[in-house]
C-alpha cells in the first residue's frame, strides 16, 4: 500500500510540471507534435539607459506596472556590474516600444533589451561597460547575432527617444567587436553621393529626417545636430562602403 500510495501522491505531481514546461496546445486540435521546429531567436541587441537614479530603483519599474504602462528588459547591468536577467531570451519582452530599424517595424519580437543603470546625463562606469561587454559576448555567441547588430533605443525610434545618451562609448564598444565604428581616416565621398539614402542604409528611419540626424550625430559624433554636414557625410560614406 505504502508504494500504491507514492504513486498516487507523486503522479499528480509529474503531470502537473509536464504541463508547466511544456507550451500550450489549442483544445480545438488534436495533438499531433512535429520535431521540426525552434525557439524564436532575436536578430538584434537594443541598448538602452534607466535614466534613474539606481539600479534598484529601475528593478522596481522594470518588474512592475507603473504610471507610464508595463515595461521590462531581458537585461539590467547595475553600474558596479551587477547583470540581473528580467525575461528569458526566448521571450518578448516590452522594451523597445514603437520604432523601426531597417525593415524592422516590431523591434520587441526580434530583439533583445539592454537597459544600463545611468540617468542619462553621466559616463558609463567601466564596471558596467566591462559587463556589457561579457553579456554581449555570451549572447552573440549563443543566439548566433552578428556582433554588429547592436544599436541604441535612440537609433530605433529617434523622435521618442535619446537613450543611452550622447555619452554611451560606442568606440570603445566597437574596438572589443560590438556595434560598429568609422574608419580614422575618412575618406571623401563622390559628388553623387547621397546621405540621406546612406542613413536609410544604414538602418534609420528617415521620415523624420531632423530625428534621424539627431540620432545619427548623437552615436557617432557625440553631440546632437538636425543637418548633416561635411564630416556626417564622410562618416555615413565610411559605415555602407564595403
Amino acid at each position: 500500500m505504502s508504494g500504491l500510495y507514492r504513486l498516487l501522491i507523486t503522479l499528480p505531481l509529474l503531470m502537473l510540471a509536464a504541463c508547466v514546461h511544456q507550451a500550450p496546445r489549442n483544445p480545438l486540435a488534436q495533438w499531433s507534435p512535429s520535431e521540426n521546429f525552434d525557439e524564436r531567436r532575436p536578430r538584434l541587441i537594443v541598448l538602452h539607459a534607466t535614466e534613474m537614479d539606481s539600479a534598484e530603483a529601475a528593478l522596481r519599474v522594470l518588474k512592475t506596472e507603473n504610471s507610464g504602462g508595463r515595461v521590462s528588459a531581458h537585461y539590467l547591468i547595475a553600474e558596479d556590474g551587477r547583470i540581473f536577467q528580467l525575461v528569458s531570451d526566448s521571450k518578448r519582452a516590452w522594451h523597445a516600444g514603437g520604432g523601426r530599424w531597417r525593415d524592422i517595424n516590431d523591434l520587441n519580437s526580434v530583439s533583445l533589451g539592454i537597459e544600463l543603470d545611468n540617468d542619462g546625463t553621466e559616463a558609463f562606469a567601466p564596471a558596467q561597460m566591462t559587463a556589457l561587454k561579457t553579456l554581449l559576448a555570451d549572447l552573440c555567441t549563443r543566439h548566433a547575432i552578428p556582433r554588429d547588430a547592436v544599436i541604441a533605443h535612440g537609433d530605433m525610434a529617434p523622435t521618442r527617444k535619446r537613450d543611452p545618451s550622447a555619452r554611451f562609448p560606442w568606440q570603445e564598444l566597437s574596438q572589443a567587436g560590438f556595434g560598429v565604428w568609422y574608419a580614422a581616416d575618412l575618406p571623401e565621398p563622390p559628388p553623387e553621393f547621397d546621405a540621406v539614402l546612406a542613413l536609410q542604409t544604414f538602418g534609420y528611419d528617415t521620415r523624420d529626417l531632423p530625428a534621424a540626424v539627431r540620432a545619427f550625430s548623437r552615436r557617432f559624433r557625440g553631440e546632437e545636430h538636425e543637418m548633416l554636414d561635411a564630416t556626417d557625410r564622410r562618416i555615413l560614406y565610411d559605415l555602407i562602403t564595403p
